[in-house]
């Protein structure tokens, strides 16, 4: 065994037995920290576009100080980044093996196309100090995690291509639920989150049947996915078809010169990420398998993963996803998008006289995140029996109209030490978030904090997380989500659908 254990107390050794052989970590006055443990074999060669497999064993003890380079992506430093990606990290201030913490495991966001776990915000050494394990797992982004292609397609048992970063956080899950108790974390009490397109794949995981009994909790920031499937290159705001992405997956072939799946496994990782691949928007898929079909209509079916969730949003996401750079062309691009709904959720989300001000960036918003947020809230509280909650995040500079996409990682994962106010909510968040992890409840037990209250549709009650004290009320432009409640129900219609063409 290489958990030492003593008649006089039980301690952790900083060596632990895993999948594969004996990793070694790095001992603080205050917890154990692991980093780049290998949850599966590299997918590099054949093994490029494939599941993810088995862990290969190693010889003698390997050493996880550090972190392993982030998946292939895009980047100015390709230095730090490699095809041989499937690594996660562990943070544990348990004392011995028995004692059975709660475990936070995170997703990166990033577009499904860059990110790492290796992003200083993302740091799980402080949260974890508020009494739970935090895992971080690396998933393939881009065109390596989410290529499409009929003959991928043909060659696999399940006959479906593209999710394969998908299917790495679901092995990464697997790897925590077979091993993290020997890092004294709960394999049975595991609570996802994520941010941005790591909150759409907490999302993706509470619908897919291949993470059932993965996890018990789950947080999504910023995330979501209640949209419709594309049908078309039209950019809906959801996943594609499989159609649509093996047909993107042909023309990537096509651009890069490759007359076989052969010839693609042969090229360099690295052609994949750059320049030409614009056009060609990495993104998960409604395969049928991993994901079963459009998210809102498996879970007015009941066919989800029932567990206690929190979720929500930042108070100005559209800052930082605008439609168009003057109120000329946003009034354009809402009138491309939306077709016969644009007047109405123009009126309802109306800038300023010549001002593209918050309230019309608020459209954006709320068709990325608020929306798809507040969806899965409704569905989950009218349907589902775990808990639900809902928060709304405004906490910024006073030079800017709200909060951007993204601020709010820096928050959770506490490394806010200035503006006294904004450590104040930084700390809250912390104890919200691993109450929820510990509890299924961010309020806990004995919390000093204001009452978080269930959300429901008859009772849609919302935590406006704002500094230093946290408040409850309403929901933001309920009555302007109402209408987009009404766009999306028409984009499922034959008449909705063949518009989106």
């Amino acid at each position: 065994m290489t958990i030492l254990i003593s008649s006089c107390s039980t301690k952790f050794s900083n060596q632990i037995e895993v999948e594969g052989g004996i990793v070694e970590g790095v001992k603080t006055d205050s917890m154990m920290i692991f980093k780049g443990i290998p949850f599966a074999k590299p997918p590099v060669g054949e093994l490029r576009w494939k599941a993810p497999q088995p862990v290969e064993p190693w010889e003698g003890v390997k050493v996880a100080d550090k972190f392993a380079k982030g998946p292939i992506q895009g980047s100015e430093k390709p230095e730090d980044f490699s095809e041989d990606c499937l690594y996660l990290n562990v943070w544990t201030p348990a004392k011995s093996a028995e004692d059975n913490l709660p475990v936070m495991v995170w997703i990166y966001g990033g577009g499904f196309s860059f990110g790492s776990t290796s992003d200083p915000s993302h740091d799980g050494e402080l949260l974890a100090k508020n009494g739970v394990v935090v895992v971080s797992i690396a998933y393939r982004v881009g065109n390596l995690g989410f290529l499409a292609h009929p003959e991928l397609s043909a060659e696999d048992p399940n006959h479906v291509s593209g999710n394969y970063g998908i299917l790495d956080q679901i092995a990464g899950l697997k790897w925590v639920k077979n091993n993290i108790s020997k890092f004294g974390g709960n394999p049975n009490k595991v609570t996802i989150f994520g941010e941005s397109a790591g909150g759409i794949s907490v999302s993706i995981l509470c619908a897919s049947p291949l993470a059932k009994g993965l996890f018990c909790g789950a947080i999504s920031q910023s995330g979501g996915s209640f949209g419709p499937a594309r049908q078309t290159t039209y950019p809906g705001e959801n996943m594609k078809t499989l159609a649509m992405a093996e047909a993107d997956g042909q023309q990537i072939a096509e651009k890069l010169g490759a007359n076989s799946l052969a010839e693609l496994r042969a090229m360099d990782a690295s052609k994949f990420a750059g320049s030409d691949m614009s056009g060609f928007g990495a993104w998960p898929i409604v395969d049928g398998y991993v994901i079963k079909d459009d998210q809102y209509k498996l879970y007015e079916k009941g066919d989800f993963n029932d567990v206690d969730i929190l979720v929500g949003y930042n108070s100005d996401e559209g800052a930082s996803f605008g439609f168009g750079d003057t109120p000329e062309t946003h009034v354009q691009n809402v009138t491309t998008r939306y077709g016969k709904f644009a007047d109405t959720l123009l009126k309802v989300y109306p800038q300023e006289e010549g001002v593209l001000n918050k309230t019309a960036r608020d459209l954006m918003r709320d068709a990325a995140f608020g929306w798809q947020t507040w969806a899965w809230c409704c569905l989950q509280s009218r349907i589902g029996k775990s808990n639900v909650y809902l928060y709304y995040f405004d906490q910024h500079p006073a030079d800017s109209d709200g909060s951007w996409h993204g601020q709010d990682v820096n928050f959770v994962f506490q490394h806010i030490s200035q503006p006294e106010v904004d450590a104040q909510l930084s700390k809250a968040m912390g104890i919200y978030w691993t109450n929820f992890a510990k509890f299924g409840n961010p309020n806990g037990e004995n919390s000093q904090l204001p009452e978080w209250p269930k959300f429901t549709e008859q009772n849609p009650k919302v935590m406006h997380l704002t500094g230093p004290t946290p408040f409850v009320d309403n929901v933001p432009s309920e009555n302007a989500m109402k209408v987009l409640d009404k766009y999306f129900e028409w984009r499922r219609t034959s008449e909705g659908a063949e518009w989106a063409k």
